[in-house]
């Protein structure tokens, strides 16, 4: 973890402005600050927003690595989401919890929940580890 216990992301989801607020062997939890930038033309946040932050936490939950300057990669291979409710502007939290698999894929599910805690979103999804990626001390940055 970084300062102030945040994981820094890079590329997509700097765009979006997600962050990885707390991780650990299976679980991540992605954070987000929703704004008018994150909607879409109903006023509501965009379920690819959403769908985005479950990606990541569900795929996170199988990578973690805490030795320094190493890193665990992985994939997607499959992800389904189910929206609940609207999301609306403020903090969003997408919560991913490793459930099953072996060395290279494994399964994870999750939630995403917004500033009062209402359930917004639901996933599932498999994901495989990248090559060197299959142990706890992962690969050279």
């Amino acid at each position: 973890m970084s300062e102030a216990g945040q994981t820094a992301l890079m590329g997509y989801h700097e765009l979006l402005g997600m962050r990885v607020v707390e991780w650990s062997d299976g679980l991540a939890v992605v954070e987000l600050v929703a704004d008018n930038t994150h909607l879409n033309r109903s006023g509501i946040v965009h379920g690819g927003v959403l769908t985005s932050m479950l990606d990541s936490a569900l795929s996170l939950a199988g990578l973690y690595c805490e030795a320094p300057g190493r890193v665990r990669r992985g994939m997607t291979l499959s992800l389904t989401t189910t929206f609940v409710g609207p999301a609306t502007t403020g903090m969003l939290r997408a919560t991913g919890r490793v459930r099953g698999g072996g060395r290279k894929v494994y399964m994870s599910n999750g939630e995403v929940t917004g500033a009062n805690g209402e359930l917004l979103a639901i996933a599932e999804g498999a994901f495989r580890r990248r090559s060197g990626s299959e142990s706890l001390e992962g690969i050279p940055e």
